[in-house]
């Protein structure tokens, strides 16, 4: 199956099993609101789910989506952990090229590439690759063509 293929099976799964969950949700949120005081802390979490039923529900209709952002929380956590340990990266300059490798390294480690080895061999081959075929070069074509 293709990864287009997977991707609206994905999406027709959610809206099979997930829809009707998120709508019984969405029903029983907007009945207890009528019930909570709107100051109180359940009756700003019942507003605050409700103002964002949109995006909650968004997942629905794109099988790429993932409902949390676990990955995104796990990829940014070395960087939240370093913060400190980064704070004088030499210059603005030297934070920018620490952010760019940190953003290539995790890209990398989330697609199973080794960050070592694809930026030895990019940085090999990125001199002699023609500019406007360099986005063959980024982790995701890197992988998909070297795999």
């Amino acid at each position: 199956m293709s990864f287009t293929g997977r991707l609206q099976k994905i999406r027709e799964l959610r809206r099979e099993k997930s829809k009707p969950l998120l709508d019984g949700l969405g029903e029983w949120l907007r009945a207890q609101q009528a019930e909570a005081l709107p100051k109180s802390p359940a009756g700003q979490a019942i507003a605050y789910t409700l103002n964002n039923w949109a995006a909650l529900n968004r997942y629905l209709d794109d099988g790429g989506l993932a409902i949390d952002n676990n990955l995104a929380e796990r990829t940014i956590r070395p960087v939240a952990v370093g913060r400190k340990n980064w704070l004088f990266a030499g210059s603005d300059r030297g934070g920018r090229t620490a952010a760019v490798l940190l953003s290539f390294t995790q890209t990398c480690k989330h697609l199973g590439l080794d960050p070592f080895a694809y930026l030895r061999d990019v940085l090999t081959r990125i001199a002699s690759h023609p500019m406007k075929n360099l986005s063959e070069l980024l982790p995701d074509n890197y992988r998909n063509q070297n795999s």
